[in-house]
């Protein structure tokens, strides 16, 4: 039995369909970039900065981080012919508000010792401030050996009260 998501996703992608005119779009995006930005379902990439369908690969994961979107980023840069990089983190992100040790005792609590012995020291990348959050990912990001020189890489805060994006760096 479907649940009501599933019904929603079937019906809004039925209506959806009657319209789509974008099966011809390339693989590689026509812009050649990479957007890497939160999961957080407050953002939308693609009304926020611009986005058009086609034009750039948008990578999200929770917090926006750069060592969790790794492989990403090198199949977007080195299949797929991408040359930058924003990345995208943003206030009120739930990364501010715990530690691993936190993510860890709800694990444990929730799902029982099998649940976190499975994760064991799983980093969940948490952040207590976010502006250095964001020059630590462009740095890690600047400094790696999979991502090249050329790559132009720059870090903002999306606003979610404002819908605003500052660059940090």
């Amino acid at each position: 039995m479907a649940s009501k998501i599933q019904e929603n996703l079937e019906q809004s992608n039925n209506v959806y369909i009657t319209t789509f005119t974008e099966g011809h779009l390339a693989l590689p995006p026509a812009k050649k970039y990479a957007v890497l930005t939160c999961m957080d379902a407050r953002i939308d990439p693609a009304r926020a900065f611009g986005i058009n369908l086609g034009d750039a690969h948008v990578i999200r994961n929770a917090g926006a981080s750069a060592k969790d979107a790794l492989r990403s980023l090198v199949i977007s840069e080195q299949l797929l012919g991408t040359q930058e990089i924003l990345l995208i983190k943003h206030t009120g992100c739930g990364m501010l508000t715990f530690k691993n040790e936190d993510a860890h005792a709800a694990v444990r609590t929730n799902l029982g010792e099998a649940a976190a012995a499975e994760i064991g020291g799983l980093d969940f990348l948490p952040f207590p401030e976010l502006e250095e959050a964001v020059r630590e990912d462009v740095r890690f990001l600047k400094g790696s050996k999979v991502i090249p020189e050329a790559v132009t890489i720059s870090g903002w805060v999306y606003e979610v009260e404002t819908g605003k994006a500052r660059r940090v760096v």
